[in-house]
């Protein structure tokens, strides 16, 4: 995948860029708290995005693994920024009881922000995982 490491530290800009007009609007959300945590997520995970670019060319992975990792890192940082944002929306306090404290939205409002979260969990915990496995020692040194 040439220029994968550039498309990600676009992406991480992109992210960033997210978070930083996030935190113009976010005393405008139901739970400012969680409007907060929303700009945050925006500027970490463009941050992160930016970083994995940078170690790309390092991650040693099959086309179809690394193809996974791309996306699966993509889906989780940009997911996490828009799921923290529909929380802050919405007022659920669904896995995050610090910044939801004292909020709570209507049962189908918890369960979908809920679902969100999990599955960023997943995507970002399954692309961590895919890129340590890329990073690990080159055997043939």
């Amino acid at each position: 995948m040439d220029g994968t490491n550039r498309r990600l530290m676009f992406h991480g800009m992109c992210l960033f860029m997210l978070g930083l007009l996030t935190g113009f609007v976010e005393q405008h959300f139901a739970n400012v708290r969680m409007g907060l945590a929303a700009h945050l997520e925006g500027l970490m995970n463009g941050i992160f995005l930016i970083a994995l670019g940078a170690i790309w060319p390092h991650v040693r992975l099959a086309p179809a693994p690394a193809t996974v990792a791309f996306w699966t890192v993509l889906y989780g940082t940009y997911a996490n920024w828009f799921m923290t944002i529909v929380a802050a929306t919405f007022g659920t306090a669904a896995l995050s009881p610090i910044t939801g404290a004292g909020h709570h939205g209507q049962p189908w409002q918890e369960n979908f922000v809920m679902a969100g979260f999990m599955s960023v969990g997943i995507a970002i915990v399954a692309s961590t995982a895919l890129v340590l496995w890329g990073l690990r020692r080159d055997r043939s040194q």
